[in-house]
């Protein structure tokens, strides 16, 4: 009886692991190279480099933002002072500064999810008439800029009496072309049609489906479109301006826009440390933003079908 003994030539089989996947291992490994490693890294700090300006930044005095290197700290920092006469200055209107943009972003994010989803899913499960050409108006909305549409949507809430009013912000930001095609694009495959059938079949009506069953369903594409409406809504710049003229009523954006040209111009009000706390506010801006995204991102890989067909 002839034994054959294994050589340096031939492959020998592991415990469990076929002899042909382990190249395949080796080929994965050495997919991780390193100058991908340091692209990755760039791109890193590319994204982060702003944001470790911006908190710098703000531990400094208007002269120290000057005549200091940009990207460490000063000899004397000053964050908390900062933050306290960003709070204080004018009578304390950042406060509210920061409250009417939580307002405007808060219920315009919510809105305009709940309206694209209930959009989204009948687009994406009831067929009517001139179905198509609705849709595709949908679609040559995206590619219209917002503010192309600013001035019009002045004259018509002109027109209604809501310039100078909350409403002039947050009814305007409800409309989200982009969010609507999402959830179109998402209830197709997320609400299955032999669920829909089925809740009929026990005798719910088309509303129910909806509110019981197809947002559930919904939940993840939701929560993508609250974030992308509440981050454009939060950032909004040019719509607030024109419809805005009374300053107790500006977002953040707008009011630091206006500590900006007041430092800058020197205009009634202004102090030697205007730029720190314009700089200082833009930091506090942007906390409630990655606050959202850091409690919100789980959902989006979640997925709530299973809770949904439980119920």
């Amino acid at each position: 009886m002839t034994t054959v003994t294994p050589t340096a030539s031939t492959p020998v089989q592991a415990k469990g692991v076929p002899a042909e996947a382990r190249p395949s291992r080796r080929r994965s490994a050495r997919r991780r190279s390193t100058p991908l490693t340091i692209a990755m890294l760039a791109v890193l700090a590319y994204f982060l480099l702003p944001l470790f300006w911006l908190l710098i930044a703000s531990t400094k005095s208007t002269q120290d933002l000057f005549n200091s290197f940009g990207l460490w700290f000063s000899h004397a920092p000053q964050l908390l002072s900062n933050i306290k006469a960003t709070f204080t200055q004018d009578d304390g209107v950042f406060g509210r500064w920061l409250l009417n943009t939580v307002l405007y972003a808060g219920v315009s994010a919510l809105g305009a999810a709940l309206l694209a989803a209930a959009a989204g899913y009948g687009f994406a499960k009831y067929r009517f008439r001139g179905h198509g050409a609705a849709f595709n108006l949908v679609l040559g909305a995206i590619m219209i800029p917002t503010t192309a549409l600013a001035i019009p949507t002045y004259l018509l809430f002109a027109k209604a009496g809501l310039v100078n009013t909350p409403w002039a912000v947050i009814l305007p930001s409800l409309i989200s072309p982009f969010g609507l095609y999402l959830m179109r694009i998402y209830a197709e495959d997320a609400v299955p049609d032999s669920l829909i059938e089925a809740a009929r079949m026990d005798g719910a009506g088309e509303f129910r489906i909806f509110t019981t069953i197809a947002l559930r369903l919904l939940a993840p594409g939701l929560v993508t479109v609250v974030l992308f409406t509440l981050v454009a809504t939060w950032n909004n710049y040019f719509l607030p301006l024109i419809m805005l003229n009374d300053p107790n009523l500006y977002p953040i954006t707008v009011g630091l826009s206006s500590w900006a040209a007041q430092a800058q111009n020197g205009g009634a009000g202004a102090s030697s440390d205007m730029l720190a706390l314009v700089v200082t506010g833009s930091l506090i801006s942007i906390i409630p933003l990655v606050l959202a995204f850091l409690l919100l991102q789980r959902y989006w890989q979640s997925g709530l079908a299973t809770g949904g067909v439980k119920q």
